[in-house]
């Protein structure tokens, strides 16, 4: 049955936590629409899954960075054209936007928060493909198209970062985390509850179309974040030793600097979201990420 809301990437850990907390709100009706389900390279269906919806949630993407370096004109089709065919479908059909993007727009070398009018400059194929889907939003949803930009995500349904390191804590007695990059870590259920209440004030009149940043408050480093995962499990923080971003060669360029600024919450009526320490303890107190398993 066709739901009023369409959640796209449905089966990734933020689409897995959108469906979640969709279906603890009473009243939503959704359709969730995996991978499997829809092809965002396929125009018509693209449309056709957006057909009958009021608000579409779009959590699929070509996530895979180092990936990107060496085929970019697969994730720009996913991540560019994607969401190209998805804007069109939406402008036809009347239905809201909310696009997930990344900081991985900007380039990284900021000494404070990019506010969400920033100059973008992405340094990596990854950055330009997410990009050109931004600017399909913008140009074809001018006044229906929200694009939230999000970073270091981690949550309960995935392969990230907080899950991986306490994984690691259980087969190694000390682990070396870059200490040399700045950013947000952001829980991805409050991400997924910050865009269902987004999409409620643009429905409501409140919320005007454009670019919100949906991460946490407050910054840290990778170090950081390890260190703070390893005590509010009652680990010895003292296991993680700081290293720096040239011991961890990789294809793609990663930016040092990933903090972004949330002026524009206010004037959809929306606090920003809580400190990103807040949010890992909430986050650590109500899910097993890293658990055994």
């Amino acid at each position: 049955m066709t739901g009023s809301w369409l959640v796209t990437g449905a089966g990734g850990m933020l689409g897995r936590d959108l469906t979640e907390a969709l279906g603890a709100r009473s009243g939503r009706a959704f359709t969730a629409a995996t991978r499997a389900d829809l092809d965002l390279t396929d125009p018509a269906a693209v449309a056709a899954a957006v057909a009958g919806h009021r608000v579409v949630i779009n959590a699929a993407a070509w996530t895979d960075v180092d990936g990107a370096e060496t085929d970019e004109a697969a994730a720009t089709a996913v991540n560019g054209d994607g969401v190209a065919n998805l804007a069109r479908a939406c402008a036809d059909s009347g239905a809201l936007l909310l696009s997930v993007s990344t900081d991985y727009v900007f380039p990284g070398d900021a000494t404070r928060p990019y506010p969400e009018d920033a100059p973008t400059a992405p340094i990596n194929a990854y950055g330009r493909s997410k990009l050109a889907g931004e600017q399909a939003v913008a140009r074809l949803l001018p006044r229906t198209g929200y694009v939230v930009r999000t970073a270091w995500l981690y949550g309960a349904h995935g392969r990230n970062f907080v899950d991986t390191m306490l994984r690691l804590a259980r087969q190694r007695e000390q682990l070396d985390v870059v200490d040399d990059q700045r950013g947000q870590p952001t829980w991805s259920y409050e991400l997924a509850e910050r865009l269902i209440d987004l999409a409620d004030a643009a429905l409501a009149g409140r919320a005007p179309a454009g670019t919100y940043h949906g991460t946490a408050a407050g910054e840290t480093t990778w170090f950081g974040l390890a260190r703070a995962a390893f005590a509010l499990r009652g680990l010895d923080p003292a296991r993680i030793r700081p290293t720096t971003s040239d011991k961890f060669r990789r294809p793609a360029a990663r930016p040092s600097y990933s903090v972004l600024g949330h002026d524009r919450w206010a004037a959809a009526g929306l606090p920003p979201m809580s400190d990103w320490h807040k949010m890992l303890v909430a986050a650590l107190a109500n899910t097993d990420i890293g658990s055994p398993g």
